[in-house]
């Protein structure tokens, strides 16, 4: 019984230091995203084909993650202010 709680509550902080997925709600289409975040996008990942993005906030303004998979099959993302500031590169 005691092992159980505590493989609870360690689950629990695990799960509580998983990072944010993108929600379905935050969704936009490719077209939405403005032209110089997909061109910055397109500089920082090179040969990644972009299939979905997603409008949210970064430091209080708005940033858009895109994501796409590379020739290889990997998933990879980046975040990208809507100034064209890079945030964040996977």
């Amino acid at each position: 019984m005691r092992f159980s709680k505590i493989l609870m509550i360690v689950g629990l902080v695990a799960m509580a230091g998983c990072e944010k997925e993108p929600k379905a709600e935050d969704a936009v289409s490719l077209d939405q995203v403005p032209p110089a975040v997909m061109k910055v996008a397109t500089q920082q990942l090179p040969g990644v084909k972009f299939e979905n993005a997603w409008k949210e906030k970064s430091g209080g303004q708005d940033a858009y993650e895109i994501r796409g998979k590379s020739k290889d099959g990997k998933i990879r993302d980046c975040k990208i202010g809507a100034d064209g500031k890079v945030i964040e590169v996977d």
